[in-house]
């Protein structure tokens, strides 16, 4: 792990220095900090840290770096179809660092991406979406969110990207939360969720869900879910079987699959704030290299800990 490079776009953030901090006393990954060197360095001297540029970590300076042209050649190769002029692209990469953070691991020169404590989530999504691109037969992006609770991690999708996507894009959402889960060595036990459950009501977002599950059934056999069916069910054996005696899902659900972003953000949101639950995240599916988004309130343990969620994706 200790030999994976992290680039974390916001540098210069007392929370990413703190972080990078943590993230080098583990030996978790080798930090790339993309930010200005001296305001880099006056922040480390006024939080009292222990880390120096150059020794213990790398330094992407926007403003100055021999591989500008470089970067500037390859964004424009990327987007230059999509509106954007070669002056524009020139200052996009002096003044984006969630841009040259995905343009490093486009060039290898990054084995993950940290970004979002500045700025819009979608639009962070798009910059690196059109730059390191989706894997191959995906569609779109989407977000996994994951909540630790006592009693064990949930993790839920699609929390921010797609607004109300179809019956096979969920699918596709869902098969890979699971590949993701098992990274961590977690055996997916997938809830669709709705406001009806097994067929109770009619409507298009419960047939939709109804839909997901049978395809989910041809897709992946051995897969372990259930659904359609609502919040408390999900999370209640007792009560599920009130409805389905016979359902293969034990226990609590650990996957949790929202028929559209109203619903997935909501849930996401009220659960994290009204439990106190530890929330990280989240992790941005279907990219064909592994970054991740984070909320403007992040602290500087949630950055550490999706250095590691990067860090498990990259080594996969």
């Amino acid at each position: 792990g200790k030999n994976k490079r992290i680039a974390f776009a916001d540098g210069e953030d007392e929370r990413v220095l703190r972080a990078t901090q943590v993230v080098l006393e583990e030996g978790i990954a080798r930090p790339i900090l993309i930010g200005r060197p001296a305001v880099i360095e006056a922040r480390i001297e006024r939080f009292g840290l222990g880390i120096q540029a150059g020794r213990d970590f790398e330094v992407i300076n926007p403003e100055d770096d021999p591989r500008y042209r470089d970067y500037v050649s390859l964004f424009h190769s990327l987007v230059g179809r999509n509106g954007v002029t070669p002056d524009t692209a020139r200052t996009i990469v002096r003044t984006n660092t969630t841009v040259i953070g995905a343009l490093a691991v486009k060039r290898g020169e990054a084995d993950g991406l940290i970004c979002g404590l500045q700025g819009r989530f979608i639009k962070h999504v798009r910059d690196i979406r059109s730059i390191i691109g989706l894997q191959p037969g995906i569609s779109d992006a989407s977000a996994l969110s994951m909540l630790i609770m006592p009693r064990g991690a949930f993790f839920l999708a699609d929390t921010y990207v797609n607004q109300n996507p179809s019956a096979d894009e969920l699918v596709s959402i869902a098969l890979q939360a699971r590949d993701h889960l098992k990274r961590f060595n977690i055996e997916a036990r997938v809830a669709l969720l709705s406001y009806s459950n097994f067929g109770s009501r009619d409507g298009d977002s419960a047939f939709k869900m109804r839909e997901v599950y049978a395809k989910l059934k041809v897709a992946a056999p051995d897969l372990i879910v259930e659904g359609e069916m609502q919040g408390d069910l999900a999370l209640n054996q007792e009560l599920r079987e009130r409805y389905v005696p016979e359902t293969v899902l034990r226990g609590e659900a650990n996957l949790l699959i929202f028929p559209d972003l109203d619903a997935g953000n909501i849930g996401y949101k009220i659960t994290q704030r009204l439990a106190g639950f530890e929330a990280y995240g989240p992790i941005l599916q279907g990219g064909d290299k592994p970054y991740l988004d984070l909320s403007r309130g992040a602290s500087a343990k949630d950055i550490m800990v999706s250095g590691l969620l990067a860090l498990i994706k990259a080594r996969y």
